[in-house]
């Protein structure tokens, strides 16, 4: 950490972050990356209870881990912390947003474009598909073509439509993690010499970070389908950002700087052109002892150029805090705020109908990574009459815990269960029984699993109305977003989730905020607040992400989408930031010519 002076200092490491780091330093430009939160190599992230239980993101508590939850009066947002960001706990869709999704509704009626297009974004996110090695599901080859959510997705598509009229499609998704142990030229790649292989090593072409920065060989392998990518994949099966984007941006002949647990406080224009950065450097040595944070050391830096990728909740929030030295930025900040009209719901004792007899139909959402597919239902604006706002349903995955505790919930049958099988311990015990083969009792105890095994958890997203807002609140950040904007959405949603759930002979269940907390949305996608636009009065950035009044000042994550995405968001934000440094790329080297 020498070095105080660069040509741009990236804040956060998430999909807008971590793509300009590389992009830059490839450039040849120096770079500085700060991350607040700490790096995860292989086989790092928590499992015990205990250390599950601690992580979460609040440094004044003593906690460094990577869950950050926020929770407003109208919608809750999970987001992350970590170096790779967001990529470290979403679910690894990477698919591009719908072409002729790139508008939003007006209040009184017709459309507006978004400041690029899906022509403008193209070319990008192809580049960020390649680096990433997005592959879609190997459906066809064993053991993946019976993956049970999937097959189950698929068939509920094809019962409500069987037609398959525009409107409604079941659709393979694109997935950021490596199913074969060579890298893949194109998401559909199905080439023989590299087959997909459980648990296979993975064959990487340069030392990834955390190999570099340990110092030791930090293997990683094909993905185990243990449906464990939202709590860390401790494998590296998943693409995370830290394994590509980071270390590329390490390998280059002048190499970014990538500061971990930095957490930035302020920043400031410089009386020149540029501006200082001020961080506080978190101390894992503090882990578990509470510690105010207000007094802690803060670090300046200054660069040329500054980035700001800390999210759609962090980035807001730091340029509010600093409103006074930025008395030129748009007064839009904080506005068209949505939460990517997010829903979890589930899919409960879903049965099959075979023969006379209704046996519980195997979902089995711990087999595979969380999701795999998605129905995808049409929009008015695909000009195919008039349908309302567009979303997608994916089949939702958990790890084989979240089963575990499934079953155990289901306290009354596991208590019989219990008495049942100590009552075969005691009379063994007191000489009433010699069958010391206890197997077949073993098993009654665990039972038939049918709650864990005929449920599932859905996901859908899609277009909400982005017209909330970001504010501050006796200096900590309020959202005032509520269902009633989109009530005729999420009306759309439930309606089209129990017809699947019906499709599949199931209940349908809301999820406990939904249904127990006055229709609290929770939402993994926050979009909004710094949204980009053509001019200062309608947002805060231009169509390259450079704000309006503070020249050399760029957003780059999720706060820049004028609007909901529609489906998962991540892959948009990475091709918006990779287009970003294209044009501060140029103007750099203009500056030098």
């Amino acid at each position: 950490m020498s070095e105080t002076h660069f040509d741009a200092v990236i804040v956060g490491s998430g999909f807008g972050g971590s793509v300009m780091a590389y992009r830059l330093a490839e450039a040849g430009l120096r770079v500085c990356l700060l991350e607040r939160g700490k790096a995860y190599a292989p086989n790092a992230f928590p499992r015990a209870p205990y250390d599950l239980g601690r992580n979460f993101w609040d440094p004044s508590e003593g906690m460094y881990g990577m869950y950050n939850v926020w929770s407003f009066k109208g919608s809750g947002a999970l987001v992350s912390s970590g170096l790779g960001g967001g990529s470290l706990i979403y679910a690894n869709i990477l698919i591009r947003k719908d072409e002729k999704w790139f508008k939003e509704d007006l209040p009184d009626g017709g459309y507006r474009e978004w400041p690029v297009t899906c022509a403008d974004l193209d070319p990008h996110y192809d580049a960020v598909e390649k680096m990433m090695n997005v592959q879609k599901y190997p459906r066809h080859h064993p053991p993946y073509d019976k993956t049970p959510k999937m097959l189950a997705m698929k068939e509920a598509a094809e019962r409500l439509n069987p037609d398959r009229k525009p409107g409604l499609e079941w659709m393979p998704l694109n997935l950021a993690v490596s199913f074969r142990s060579k890298p893949v030229g194109h998401p559909d790649d199905d080439a023989p010499d590299n087959p997909p292989i459980v648990g296979a090593p993975i064959e990487e072409e340069r030392e990834n970070y955390h190999s570099v920065k340990l110092r030791r060989k930090m293997p990683r392998s094909t993905c185990r389908l243990c449906g464990e990518c939202d709590i860390g994949c401790n494998f590296g099966s998943k693409n995370t950002l830290d394994y590509n984007y980071i270390t590329a941006a390490i390998h280059q002949p002048r190499p970014a700087d990538i500061r971990t647990l930095c957490e930035v406080k302020r920043f400031e224009p410089l009386d020149g052109r540029g501006y200082a950065v001020y961080y506080v450097l978190h101390d894992l040595e503090r882990e578990g002892k509470k510690t105010d944070t207000s007094t802690l050391e803060q670090t300046r830096i200054t660069c040329k150029r500054l980035v700001l990728a800390a999210g759609t909740f962090g980035t807001p929030f730091l340029l509010m805090k600093n409103g006074a030295a930025l008395p030129r930025l748009s007064k839009r900040l904080g506005s068209r705020y949505c939460v990517n009209g997010d829903l979890l719901s589930f899919i409960i004792k879903s049965i099959e109908k075979k023969n006379g007899k209704d046996p519980p139909r195997r979902l089995d959402p711990s087999f595979g990574p969380v999701i795999t597919s998605a129905i995808r239902f049409g929009d008015t604006l695909d000009e195919q009459g008039p349908q309302g706002r567009g979303f997608y349903v994916e089949d939702g995955g958990n790890p084989y815990l979240v089963s575990w505790l499934t079953e155990i919930s289901g306290f009354p049958s596991f208590l019989s269960r219990t008495f049942q099988f100590l009552k075969i311990i005691a009379k063994y015990r007191l000489g009433l029984r010699n069958d010391a083969d206890l197997g077949a009792e073993i098993s009654d105890l665990i039972g038939p699993s049918n709650s864990s095994k005929s449920s599932m958890p859905v996901l859908t997203m899609g277009r909400d109305v982005p017209n909330a807002r970001l504010f501050l609140k006796d200096g900590r950040l309020e959202c005032d977003w509520n269902l009633k904007s989109s009530q005729e959405y999420y009306d759309r949603i439930r309606r089209s989730v129990k017809a699947i759930t019906r499709a599949l002979n199931a209940e349908y269940m809301d999820n406990p905020s939904y249904a127990w907390n006055f229709h609290q949305v929770l939402t993994a996608h926050p979009l909004g607040g710094c949204p980009m636009a053509e001019t200062a009065d309608e947002g805060v950035v231009d169509s390259h992400g450079e704000t309006f009044g503070q020249p050399g000042l760029y957003i780059v994550d999720g706060s820049v989408m004028p609007g909901p995405v529609g489906p998962n968001p991540s892959l948009t934000i990475a091709a918006f930031a990779d287009r970003s440094a294209d044009h501060i790329i140029a103007q750099h080297k203009g500056e030098k010519s």
